[in-house]
């Protein structure tokens, strides 16, 4: 059986207001390198002791937000964090960096929001292609025998494993709260798994 965590990201600036997807720039704020600092500080102490020698591995979005969220978390467990393509945030094509506020009441914005098993961002990803890609890292994971992964992303890609491993389908995204900076732990097997917990929130 293999532990997995996932971690989102800490606070930046645009949050809540603007859909950065992957657009270039957006870093950590204030507050969220405080987060990033205290959840490596939590995590830590958790892995403290258990470890029996062995490292945890961690793997981390290429988006600069996860990677400087990841940061603190490398130093503090004594590991490189490695890039995963697989992590990235949703590719959100047209929508790229426009505010919540100029999407309201656009009929794709709203499918999107409703639909989100079958609709797609127009010039960009489906759910369901986040799922997958996700999906398939998870699987590579569960087949290797090794130490803790922790999997530094984003919330809808976070969302999207979460509901494929509870057997959720994709519309039932905002049943589930993956706050900045908070943790969700899976366990892995050939074939399976379960959630251990969802949304923790270790920098608090």
């Amino acid at each position: 059986m293999r532990r997995v965590l996932f971690l989102r990201h800490g606070s930046h600036d645009r949050l809540g207001r603007i859909l950065c997807g992957r657009m270039p720039g957006v870093s950590l704020s204030e507050a969220g390198r405080a987060e990033a600092h205290a959840v490596a500080g939590a995590l830590a102490r958790r892995f403290a002791g258990e470890l029996a020698g062995a490292t945890v591995r961690l793997l981390s979005s290429p988006q600069p937000r996860t990677r400087e969220t990841a940061a603190p978390l490398a130093e503090a467990l004594g590991v490189g964090a490695e890039l995963a393509e697989e992590l990235d945030e949703i590719a959100f094509g047209d929508w790229t960096g426009k505010a919540f506020s100029e999407l309201d009441g656009d009929p794709a914005w709203t499918a999107w929001n409703a639909q989100r098993g079958a609709a797609r961002p127009p010039g960009g990803e489906s759910m369901a292609a986040v799922q997958a890609r996700v999906a398939g890292l998870l699987d590579r994971l569960a087949a290797e025998e090794g130490p803790p992964v922790i999997l530094v992303s984003h919330g809808d890609p976070i969302r999207a494993a979460l509901l494929g491993v509870l057997g959720l389908p994709l519309d039932a995204y905002d049943r589930i709260v993956v706050a900045p900076a908070s943790c969700s732990e899976l366990e892995l097997w050939p074939g399976g798994g379960r959630v251990v917990s969802i949304n923790e929130r270790l920098a608090g």
